[in-house]
């Protein structure tokens, strides 16, 4: 069956993106793509903040995001898609109006619900990219196992204190090399005993961290969804906020037993 048209871009949409679309590697033709993706982010926090808002500012047609929570005053340190006067209200409702007030042509999915392995697979489902912001291992993991098996491409990233990391995960194809592309327990193999990694509620974060990350992140998106560039597919991206320094530790698919 042949690829339906891309979605013509309308003369306030050329205009708004007229900054990608001067650029050869995403054109006419990437801003579509970037209209016709279905990104869900799981967690309207810290990480999620930033990936909706540039997500959304760059055109992406729909965002579907996963959140229990409210907003509450020790959130707006980092979380700087929500305002004062949206304490209380749904993380999922919050995100949404600032989308709406910055692009009216993205369409955004609220999913007022904690991701859990009963309904994983259906929130998932429809969609084309999936970006982890979640803040426990026990989502992290879960978004992950659901996202390989269901062979969605997945851009997750997690925070700390002062540093940060986030990496690619894409469930089909090859490297140069002709080896599978690792998964994220190829990484990770199981999360850490509970409570040997404390909470950032408990340790604390620096808000700019969770921009830079999930700023990070949103960029690695794009380029999924346009082609363009070598997304973090098998790297491990450090960030070392008070060294001011990157790293990048490579990893492989894990051999089997």
């Amino acid at each position: 069956m042949a690829e339906p048209a891309p979605p013509p871009l309308s003369p306030d949409e050329i205009q708004r993106y007229a900054r990608h679309i001067v650029l050869p590697e995403v054109g006419g033709p990437g801003q579509q793509k970037l209209k016709a993706a279905r990104v869900l982010v799981i967690g309207a926090g810290g990480l999620g903040a930033p990936v909706i808002a540039y997500l959304a500012a760059a055109g992406v047609g729909t965002i579907g995001i996963v959140d229990d929570d409210t907003v509450s005053l020790s959130n707006l340190q980092r979380q700087v898609i929500h305002r004062t006067a949206s304490i209380g209200m749904a993380k999922t409702e919050s995100a949404a109006q600032s989308v709406q007030a910055l692009n009216e042509h993205v369409e955004i999915v609220q999913h007022q619900t904690r991701l859990d392995d009963g309904n994983a697979r259906a929130l998932l489902a429809g969609y084309h990219l999936v970006i982890d912001g979640s803040d426990n291992f026990e989502t992290r993991y879960l978004a992950a196992d659901t996202a390989l098996d269901m062979k969605i491409p997945l851009v997750t990233g997690a925070v700390g204190r002062f540093d940060g990391s986030l990496t690619v995960i894409l469930p089909e194809g090859v490297d140069a090399e002709g080896r599978p592309h690792p998964n994220f327990r190829d990484l990770f193999p199981e999360p850490p005993p509970a409570g040997l990694v404390p909470s950032c509620a408990e340790a604390g974060v620096v808000g700019a961290l969770t921009g830079v990350i999930g700023t990070l992140q949103a960029m690695e998106a794009i380029k999924l969804i346009t082609g363009i560039g070598e997304p973090l597919v098998g790297r491990l991206l450090l960030y070392d906020a008070l060294g001011a320094r990157f790293d990048v530790m490579r990893y492989r698919k894990a051999k089997e037993a």
